[in-house]
């Protein structure tokens, strides 16, 4: 089987945060690949700020090329709307049965999985490993959770669980997280300042050519 992590987001725009947390997470989660899986549009909560989706799909594989083992994939958007991450998974393993998936993603996240779709089939069906955040104080958190290390989480005996009565492939892997956002990005652009550094060059240069953010 084919280790497949699925990293989701807007990506709006892709930047070097996004690039470098997906090759820390195939490393230490030990992926053969991390999918960024772009976010379709909501048409139920449309915003100003987000590019339609051939945009944003557009600067995710410039932003990766070259990048081994980092795919960005335009799968949900092909799903019916509106998207749901147990949908996705579902449709996945179906399309592809040699492949293993592994949802990833950050504690804040976790911290309100248990309001998410279809969450405790997620549990049950699919590994899951979440990156903490790190607060104000240079601690590692998942919200009201303190982790000091990687490790593996037994959900049905472990409190750091939202669902301690389920079973679960529960891991949590440290990455240092760059600290780029894209909300930055577009204001940097608004503002007319540069965001070189930020986003890899082909990106920067798609965005000036194109007028985006503007």
């Amino acid at each position: 089987m084919i280790r497949t992590g699925i990293f989701g987001g807007s990506f709006n725009p892709i930047h070097n945060g996004h690039i470098s947390l997906a090759q820390q997470l195939k490393e230490k989660a030990g992926l053969d690949e991390v999918w960024l899986m772009v976010s379709p549009q909501n048409p139920l909560k449309q915003s100003s700020d987000l590019l339609d989706d051939e945009q944003r799909m557009v600067m995710a594989r410039l932003a990766l090329e070259g990048v081994e083992g980092i795919v960005a994939s335009d799968y949900e958007m092909h799903l019916p709307k509106p998207s749901y991450t147990w949908n996705t998974l579902q449709a996945l393993s179906k399309d592809y049965p040699d492949r293993e998936f592994v949802l990833l993603m950050g504690g804040d996240n976790w911290a309100c999985f248990d309001r998410w779709y279809h969450h405790e089939d997620i549990l049950r069906n699919y590994r899951i490993v979440v990156y903490p955040r790190i607060d104000d104080s240079g601690q590692w958190t998942m919200d009201s959770y303190d982790y000091t290390q990687d490790e593996k989480v037994d959900c049905k005996s472990n409190h750091n669980c939202p669902l301690s009565t389920i079973n679960c492939q529960l891991s949590i892997v440290h990455c240092p997280l760059i600290d780029i956002s894209s909300t930055e990005i577009r204001q940097r652009i608004r503002e007319g300042r540069s965001i070189r550094r930020m986003v890899p060059k082909a990106v920067a240069d798609y965005i000036r050519k194109e007028g985006l953010y503007a």
